[in-house]
């Protein structure tokens, strides 16, 4: 639907809405990666959505276990294969295994905890809200503020995830594991 903003078209107003987020010596169609090459083509609503973005995946107060989990979780229920293959490989970083991705897609962990909250990411999935007993649970363990990046990781990557989808942005040859997505069935 949408190609990544070719190189000739690049220009001070796509580089500028990459700041905050990529180094200045990224800022540019070769090393930026297909995602943020397509935000690009429209650098106003790249400005303001990629700091968002940006804050849930490096300075929210979630643990990054738990992050990637609801991350991972997220992109699953959109058939993401993009933010799949990228946040595979930095769940793995995080020291997440096998089981934990498997999990993700499934929604049933062995842990009683990620399973809390894989639940509540379903129940923000199909009904637009945690309910009081799932936000109780997660209390167990995450504080308000937690709880609230919770809430919005799952909105902020769902957003996400719908435009990748829809603009049929495609996972770079060199990125994530895609295959064990495909492997896993969805």
């Amino acid at each position: 639907m949408l190609t990544p903003l070719p190189a000739e078209d690049w220009d001070d107003h796509a580089r500028e809405a990459l700041a905050g987020t990529v180094p200045l010596e990224r800022r540019n169609a070769d090393d930026v990666g297909n995602a943020l090459a397509t935000l690009v083509r429209h650098p106003e609503l790249a400005g303001r959505f990629l700091p968002f973005n940006t804050y849930l995946q490096k300075s929210s107060r979630l643990p990054g276990r738990i992050r990637e989990l609801v991350i991972l979780r997220t992109a699953h229920h959109h058939g993401c294969g993009y933010e799949w293959g990228h946040h595979a490989v930095i769940a793995r970083r995080l020291g997440l295994a096998d089981e934990d991705l498997i999990a993700a897609q499934s929604g049933f962990a062995a842990d009683e905890f990620d399973q809390v909250v894989l639940h509540a990411v379903d129940e923000l999935h199909s009904g637009s809200r945690i309910c009081p007993a799932t936000w109780t649970a997660l209390g167990e363990r995450l504080d308000d503020q937690q709880r609230m990046d919770l809430m919005f990781t799952v909105g902020g990557y769902g957003t996400l995830a719908l435009a990748l989808n829809t603009f049929d942005v495609q996972l770079e040859a060199d990125a994530g594991n895609e295959e064990l997505y495909t492997e896993m069935g969805s």
